[in-house]
């Protein structure tokens, strides 16, 4: 099991990246909230990570902190809660957020996380709520704040497809990036501003 790597940047695309450790590459699927912490490329991180070995792959999942790799973990065990809105729910809210939801049975803003109905949020309050208790209290985060926009693809159409890999309908994604784009803003800037104007809409 790889419980932790640290190495250089190659890439940034969220919820993608690649990270050199040593000549190897390794690809990793990580959340919003570590994105938001990680350096430029080129930079050295040390991510801690999840691994999911699946029947059609092996997926590696990067996090900044523990508390995000034992909420991921423990949102894996709730029934119908796959890695994919694992990661959603990490990225539309932090772990301290979600943890407040759950104990206040906030059924809505659980909503307003794609790919989360009503009855699945119903469902998270219930089974994460003793889970929450064993995890503890959520530290802040342990990793310095983002820097810059990540080469390439231009910072709002970057934005757009992470929100889509999010579980965002394109149409969505694109209209939420366009509120929020401003010039000079990077990729994970575009997406944490439409992320918070998204929760706002819905409160």
């Amino acid at each position: 099991m790889i419980g932790r790597l640290r190495g250089e940047i190659v890439h940034k695309r969220p919820p993608q990246l690649l990270l050199d450790v040593g000549g190897v590459g390794y690809e990793l699927e990580a959340p919003m909230s570590t994105f938001y912490a990680l350096p430029e490329a080129g930079a050295k991180v040390t991510l801690l990570t999840h691994l999911a070995i699946r029947d059609d792959a092996h997926v590696l999942y990067g996090f900044a902190r523990e508390a995000e790799r034992e909420l991921f973990r423990a949102l894996l065990k709730v029934n119908g809660v796959g890695a994919k809105m694992a990661l959603a729910i990490l990225s539309g809210m932090s772990a301290d957020e979600f943890s407040a939801c759950v104990q206040a049975a906030d059924t809505a803003a659980l909503t307003r996380l794609p790919g989360v109905g009503k009855k699945t949020a119903e469902r998270l309050i219930v089974e994460m709520r003793d889970r929450l208790d064993k995890l503890g209290v959520f530290p802040g985060a342990a990793l310095p704040a983002a820097a810059g926009a990540s080469r390439g693809e231009a910072p709002s159409a970057e934005a757009v497809s992470a929100l889509v890999a999010l579980g965002y309908k394109a149409g969505d994604a694109e209209r939420m990036i366009r509120q929020v784009e401003k010039a000079g803003l990077s990729s994970e800037e575009m997406i944490r501003a439409a992320l918070k104007a998204a929760a706002r809409k819905s409160s």
